[in-house]
């Protein structure tokens, strides 16, 4: 087990101690949610099949279905539904027209434009009435969360 050298701290207790803090700051803020988003009849596999294929890009279904966790018949399925909802579209590989090509529809991407705007939003929300000096620190943290999760992304390929 590795120990925070600067501290002695166990490395395990502190990820602890700071989930519990992000789980305790987003209760205290009561995270707003559109209304629309209440009553919106999308379910959450399609919407972690639309964040997939805005991270992803133009995606084959097998892709998709790897990305979800779901078998192939599954994610059709739920492919089916976001197409009649005209949120994705779908079309053929240039090289093999075998393939289905799913892609975000413009009304798709806004979609998921408006998802990752809220998100800015409640994240703005956090950080206004920091000090200076606090967002400093806050914005070296969130440098070290990068670096670290893009040297882990960049080791696995």
């Amino acid at each position: 087990m590795r120990t925070n050298n600067d501290s002695g701290q166990d490395t395990k207790t502190l990820v602890r101690h700071i989930l519990k803090s992000a789980e305790d700051i987003y209760r205290t803020v009561k995270l707003s949610v559109p209304p629309e988003w209440l009553t919106s009849d999308m379910t959450v596999a399609q919407l972690r099949v639309l964040l997939t294929l805005h991270a992803d890009g133009p995606s084959q279904m097998s892709s998709i279905a790897a990305s979800i966790e779901v078998a192939v018949s599954t994610a059709t399925g739920i492919m089916d539904n976001l197409v009649r909802k005209g949120l994705v579209t779908r079309g053929d590989d240039t090289e093999d027209r075998r393939l289905v090509i799913c892609t975000l529809s413009p009304q798709g991407q806004e979609t998921i434009n408006r998802v990752w705007t809220l998100g800015q939003f409640q994240m703005e929300k956090l950080l206004r009435g920091l000090s200076v000096e606090q967002l400093k620190k806050a914005d070296e943290v969130a440098g070290f969360l990068l670096t670290n999760v893009t040297s882990k992304s960049s080791n696995s390929v």
